[in-house]
C-alpha cells in the first residue's frame, strides 16, 4: 500500500531553489494558488466552526510567501509560517505575514505533538516523497479535535501540455501527480472528507503559459530537470500540437481538497 501513495523521489533542494527564485514576484503570478487557497481556507474555517478562531494557533505548512499566513494571522491567536524554501520564508518574514517562521520539510516536522489547533497546507504536499508520511506528521502535531486541511494536484493536471510535449519529444516535462485513489488511500486512517475541483486557465500564447509555470517555481520535475532546451523550433512544434482553441491556450489543473478531523 505504501508504494501506491508515494511519488517518484523528490530533490528537495532543487524544489526549494526553484521556489526561492520565484519568491519576489510569486504573488503576482500565483493565480491558481490563490484560487485554491481561498477555497481551502473556506473549507478549513467550516471544519473549525465549533471553535473560536481568535483563540487558535495554526500552522501554514508550505506557506510560500505567507500570502495565506497573513490572513490566518488576522483571524487567529497566532500562526506559524513553515516552508522548505529559506527565500520564501525570508519574504514572508520581511512582509511580517505570520507570528513566527520555521524552515523545514513537511515530511520531517520539527514540532511537538499536539502543538497546533489546525494545519493548513495549500498546494505543497505534491512535493513530498510520501503523502501518507506528510499527513501523518501533520496529524501528529495537531491536537485532538483539530483539523488538517490540504490541497494537492491530481494525476491529469497539465494534460494539454503533456499531450503536446509527447508529440514533440520523449523527455519528461512535468511531474507525475498522484491519482485520486492514491490520495484517498493516504487519508484512509483518518476521519476525512475529500472533494475535487478542475480549474481551467487560459493564456493568449504558449510562451505566456510556459512563463506562468516558471513564475510560480513549478519547473522542477521529480526526476530532475527535463532534458534539452526550449529552442525556437521546439516551441513552434509544441504550439502546432497544442490543443489551442481560437488562439487561446488552455491549461487544466485537477485539485484534490482534503479535510482531516483529528481524533486521537
Amino acid at each position: 500500500m505504501h508504494s501506491a501513495v508515494t511519488t517518484a523521489p523528490v530533490n528537495k533542494a532543487a524544489v526549494a531553489a526553484a521556489f526561492g527564485r520565484a519568491a519576489g514576484h510569486y504573488d503576482t503570478v500565483a493565480h491558481l494558488q490563490q484560487k485554491t487557497g481561498y477555497h481551502l481556507r473556506r473549507l478549513t474555517t467550516q471544519a473549525l466552526s465549533g471553535l473560536l478562531l481568535p483563540e487558535l494557533h495554526g500552522l501554514d505548512a508550505g506557506c510560500g510567501t505567507g500570502f495565506f499566513s497573513e490572513q490566518w494571522k488576522a483571524d487567529c491567536r497566532c500562526v506559524t509560517a513553515f516552508d522548505l524554501s529559506p527565500d520564501m520564508l525570508a519574504h514572508a518574514r520581511q512582509q511580517q505575514r505570520a507570528t513566527r517562521y520555521v524552515q523545514g520539510d513537511i515530511e520531517q516536522l520539527p514540532f511537538a505533538d499536539n502543538q497546533f489547533d489546525f494545519c493548513f497546507s495549500n498546494l505543497a504536499v505534491q512535493w513530498c516523497d510520501s503523502l501518507a508520511a506528510a499527513l501523518a506528521g501533520l496529524v501528529r502535531v495537531t491536537r485532538p479535535g483539530g483539523v488538517v486541511a490540504f490541497s494537492t494536484l491530481l494525476s491529469g493536471s497539465l494534460d494539454e501540455l503533456n499531450q503536446a510535449f509527447s508529440r514533440v519529444d520523449s523527455n519528461r516535462h512535468a511531474n507525475g501527480f498522484l491519482s485520486r485513489e492514491a490520495v484517498s488511500a493516504a487519508c484512509q486512517p483518518y476521519r476525512h472528507t475529500l472533494s475535487e475541483v478542475c480549474y481551467r486557465l487560459s493564456f493568449d500564447s504558449l510562451p505566456a503559459l510556459l512563463h506562468s509555470l516558471k513564475g510560480i517555481g513549478a519547473t522542477h520535475v521529480h526526476q530532475g530537470r527535463a532534458a534539452g532546451l526550449m529552442t525556437r523550433n521546439k516551441l513552434i512544434q509544441l504550439a502546432n500540437h497544442y490543443p489551442a482553441e481560437d488562439g487561446v491556450f488552455p491549461l487544466s489543473y485537477l485539485i484534490q481538497y482534503g479535510v482531516i478531523h483529528v481524533e486521537k
